[in-house]
């Protein structure tokens, strides 16, 4: 199954309002990657700070059950948008 760039935005923009709203995760994700909160409005357009933002989620299972029941998305729609947006695609070292 394909998934288009507006939809894979769509989920990162799904993951960026589940994680504002989780008060403690929010500053867990904002500690680890530098950013502000600021930052959160200000690059909601931003493809390869979406792409951070479901980087963030994947790093744990828990994280990604939590997010897809809340956005009743099936476990595997995060990384399937996380390939379509830059820097997603997987490196092969064959």
């Amino acid at each position: 199954m394909s998934m288009s760039q507006e939809a894979a935005e769509t989920i990162a923009l799904q993951a960026l309002g589940w994680l504002a709203g989780n008060a403690d995760l929010l500053p867990v994700f904002l500690g680890s990657t530098g950013a502000v909160v600021d930052d959160l409005r200000e690059r909601v357009g931003d493809a390869d700070f979406l792409g951070s933002i479901l980087d963030f989620v994947m790093m744990d299972d828990a994280w990604v059950t939590q997010f897809c029941d809340t956005a009743g998305l099936s476990y595997e729609m995060p990384m399937m948008a996380r390939a379509v947006l830059p820097g997603g695609k997987k490196v092969y070292w064959t």
